[in-house]
């Protein structure tokens, strides 16, 4: 009897344990306005940018419902193709570069340095500088300095501005974003190297192995999610690239560098496409998101391995 009055005891308190308990007044209180502004400043405007897709609505006047020709009429739309193209080539390039450049300074950077927590600061500098002030210096040094060295050279593709050539001026863009977002990454990297226990090196050192083998067998697979992180964190942020086309070429020459978020500002606010670029940011932030799960996905297995 004893028993079974015991074992009733403890069922009766784990199940007042697991009952839900009630929420303090407080708490609600301190969420609230957080969650107000949250629905008013980003839920309302997606919902109603989310509407206005199905309509011809250009921003401002009248509109009607025209269903989903605003989505279709994007899969043939071929300045639309080009700004993905433009974008992705433009991503995809940035991001490798980056975290090759970004993985060297942190390595040198985390060696026996003198003074490498002024190296640090220094390497750190270019990412706190605003990003439109660092491409219209650039810009200035493609048009006028550059050319000067190319011709010092001779060679042609660098006598004349990076950008005014249709075809090369994605990689000046390229070579100010990975400029500035190398810093950050590096930082990350820094934090992931400081992990590895030096006794693994030592080890590995003692077996034989060189500093390129220490390299892609040891230090690689141990910071394999700090390489997750940058990856994904890169490449989210080169797809939506906006102020260094907006400061160096505005799109140009022609649409050769017109990226999506740039069409999407330019077409969608100055030229009365509001709906059909708004369907076009639409896509575009389904795709990122699938892209960045996919990746997340992959380096998450790898971690497994």
């Amino acid at each position: 009897m004893a028993r079974t009055s015991v074992t009733n005891s403890s069922a009766s308190t784990r199940a007042r344990d697991n009952k839900p308990q009630p929420v303090e007044r407080a708490f609600i209180w301190m969420v609230a306005p957080a969650a107000i502004l949250f629905t008013i400043l980003l839920t309302v405007p997606l919902l109603t940018g989310f509407f206005y897709t199905f309509t011809n609505y250009q921003g401002y006047g009248e509109w009607r419902f025209v269903g989903v020709t605003n989505y279709v009429s994007l899969f043939s739309d071929d300045i639309i193709w080009g700004s993905y193209g433009f974008t992705f080539q433009y991503a995809i390039v940035a991001t490798v570069l980056t975290n090759i450049i970004s993985l060297g300074l942190a390595l040198i950077l985390n060696s026996a340095l003198k003074a490498r927590s002024v190296f640090r600061g220094i390497f750190f500098l270019p990412y706190i500088l605003p990003v439109l002030i660092v491409s219209y210096i650039f810009s200035y040094l493609f048009t006028n300095n550059l050319p000067l060295v190319g011709q010092w050279l001779g060679w042609e593709w660098l006598s004349s501005s990076l950008l005014a050539n249709e075809q090369l001026a994605w990689l000046a863009i390229v070579m100010v974003g990975v400029w500035q977002a190398a810093a950050y990454n590096t930082i990350i990297y820094l934090a992931g190297l400081q992990t590895v226990p030096d006794e693994i090196y030592e080890a590995a050192a003692l077996d034989g192995a060189g500093p390129a083998r220490r390299l892609w067998s040891m230090t690689l697979p141990l910071i394999i999610p700090f390489v997750g992180i940058n990856m994904i964190l890169s490449f989210k942020n080169f797809l939506g690239v906006f102020d260094q086309v907006v400061a160096l070429t505005s799109g140009g020459p022609g649409t050769a560098t017109q990226s999506i978020s740039y069409l999407i500002f330019k077409n969608g606010f100055q030229g009365g496409e509001y709906a059909y670029q708004t369907a076009n940011g639409i896509i575009y932030f389904l795709i990122v998101v699938l892209l960045s799960l996919a990746q997340l996905k992959f380096f998450q297995s790898r971690e497994r391995v």
